[in-house]
Formats: C-alpha cells, structure tokens, sequence
C-alpha cells in the first residue's frame, strides 16, 4: 500500500479545508467591496449636499440686502447642520435635508416680500442650481438604495450569510418614502 491510498481521507480533508479556506476569503472580500460601495454611494449624497447647500449660501449672501433679520435666521440655520460625509446615517441625511427645506422655504418668503431679488438674474440662476443638486441628490439616492439592496442581498444569502455573521457585517439603512418627498419642488 502507497502513501497516497493510505492518507486518501487525510488528503480529501485537506483538500477540503483549503477549498473552504479559498471560498470563505473570496466571500469575505465580496462583502468588503459591496460594503464599500455602499459606503461610496453615500459620499456621492454627501457630496451632492455639499454642493446643494453651497448654492443655498449664496442666495443667503444675495439676501443680505433686502432683509438682515431674515439672513440671520437662514444663517443660524446653516449653521445647524451637520457636515455630512461617507458614514454617515440616513437619519443624518434626512435630518439635513429637514434643515435645508427650512431654509428653502424661508427663503421663498423672503423672495415674495422683495420682488426686486426674486427678479435679479443672480437668483434665478441660484434656483436653478439648486433644483440641479436637488436632481442630482435625489438621483444619488436611488443609486445608494440599489447598492444598499446588493449588499443587504449578499448578507442574508446563504452560504455568504455566515461569512457575514461571523465578521460582523450588518445591513445597512435605506432612503425610505417621506412625505417631504412626495413631491418635486418648485423652485420659483
């Protein structure tokens, strides 16, 4: 009798546990990729907010003119919020965007008090970037869902499940419906 006959078992054990080995660290580095990309799908919101409440700040800055009392609160309102990045929540998220739509709304007010600023052409233009970061994070979130459903997917599914379970990979949040979000604002 060879060696080989001999440690069959031992050999197909072996063989075994480097499969499972093999198997378990390409699961695990799927799920570190999908995790990332879920990750990278919330800085892209991050980003866009940034951008949105850049632009919010400059009609703030075309306000100053017609009402300083009104700056002052849209400012104190500005200065509330959190800077958000890539890990951040969705609680986080929404909770900004309750903050923007204040501030949006009070600078509507203002915009029908003073109809000399809700004509300049610096306002218009300000409106009309806003609404473009407004599309642009509300694309961004359903592109954040999709990659949230994908990672979520490979969490529960078996075998990866247990990968998941034993590296401590939860799921992660979704942007779900609001009321706020019902419908597509109206810029002007």
């Amino acid at each position: 009798m060879n060696f080989f006959t001999a440690n069959i078992g031992l050999i197909l054990l072996i063989l075994l546990i480097v499969v499972l080995g093999f198997w378990a660290m390409s699961t695990y580095n799927q799920l570190i990729s999908a995790r990332e990309f879920v990750s990278n799908s919330m800085g892209q919101i991050a980003a866009q907010i940034e951008s949105r409440w850049d632009a919010l700040q400059n009609m703030i800055e075309g306000t100053k003119q017609y009402a300083e009392y009104e700056t002052k609160t849209l400012e104190s309102i500005t200065e509330q919020r959190a800077s958000l990045g890539q890990n951040a929540a969705v609680a986080e998220v929404n909770k900004d965007d309750e903050l923007f739509n204040q501030a949006m709304g009070r600078l509507f007010a203002i915009a029908e008090s003073y109809p000399d600023l809700k004509a300049s052409q610096v306002y218009q233009e300000t409106l009309k970037n806003v609404d473009r970061y407004e599309q642009q994070v509300r694309q961004s979130r359903m592109i954040y869902n999709d990659t949230v459903t994908k990672y979520n997917r490979i969490i529960q599914s078996v075998p990866s499940n247990i990968i998941a379970s034993m590296f401590n990979f939860t799921q992660a949040s979704y942007f779900e419906h609001t009321d706020t979000k019902t419908e597509m604002p109206s810029w002007s």
